[in-house]
């Protein structure tokens, strides 16, 4: 396996917090040789959901993960847009020292990862997208309405279950907020762009059947947008489309996600 490290000497094992703008993200890092691989988490999930993939893959990797501004034990923020999430990864990677890493994204990760691989050609070693970065147009002003009503829904039982870990301390409306935004990030006319001009090996890992606030097949529809994308693009494949849904994509398909991980590894070395 090629050593696609910049350091000179593995780097041992880290856990710490990084002081990044007005916050600090929690980051972990497990060091060594092997090439650094940095996940990039759902909306409002933690870097705790890749154990299983990062288990799978083992110690032949250099596995960088962090929660996001808000998610996890990071701290809160003034700024939860997009742009500040793509900047993050380079905050992360420009902290451990990594020049050069494949990225791995799940639903909104996945977005963020096209962004990053398409902006960082030089530095991207690959992408991995999992059950996200689809260019579809599925945020209308009824869609709209409807993220709105389910986070005000919400509002009452977050502040319940923030000391658990499974919520974001954001507000409902920044919840909402960051959902639509990424609704007009995922049109086709703003996404597809990104992903033709990827020059990376990217391999999609697709889940079936809903999301969380998805009725009928909706998900499923949204999922076709990935099609022509493949058409236009040679360096972009579907590496699986498993049975598990959205939710549980990284719980019971990690194997999937890991052999997509190793797949474009030995693409990038070629």
């Amino acid at each position: 396996m090629t050593n696609n490290n910049t350091t000179t000497a593995s780097p041992a094992r880290w856990t710490g917090m990084l002081p990044v703008d007005d916050t600090a993200l929690a980051v972990t890092d497990t060091g060594g040789a092997g090439i650094p691989v940095v996940y990039l988490n759902g909306q409002f999930a933690t870097q705790g959901y890749w154990r299983r993939v990062i288990a799978e893959l083992g110690t032949g990797f250099r596995h960088i993960t962090f929660d996001e501004r808000a998610r996890g034990k990071s701290l809160r923020s003034a700024d939860y847009s997009f742009e500040v999430a793509v900047r993050d990864v380079d905050a992360v990677l420009a902290a451990r020292g990594v020049d050069r890493a494949l990225v791995v994204g799940w639903s909104y990760g996945a977005v963020v990862a096209a962004h990053w691989a398409e902006r960082n050609p030089g530095r991207a070693l690959g992408a991995v997208l999992v059950d996200g970065a689809f260019p579809y147009d599925w945020l209308d002003d009824a869609m709209e309405k409807r993220i709105r009503t389910l986070f005000k829904r919400l509002n009452w039982v977050m502040p319940l279950l923030r000391p658990t870990g499974l919520t974001p301390r954001m507000s409902a409306a920044q919840q909402a907020e960051s959902n639509i935004e990424l609704g007009k990030l995922s049109r086709t006319g703003e996404l597809g762009p990104v992903l033709d001009a990827i020059t990376v090996p990217t391999r999609y890992v697709v889940a079936s059947g809903t999301s969380f606030g998805s009725r009928g097949d909706e998900q499923e529809q949204i999922r076709t947008g990935l099609d022509a994308v493949c058409e236009r693009n040679a360096n972009i494949r579907v590496s699986a489309k498993v049975a598990g849904n959205h939710s549980t994509i990284l719980r019971k398909d990690f194997p999937a996600v890991a052999a997509a991980v190793r797949e474009v590894t030995e693409l990038s070395a070629r």
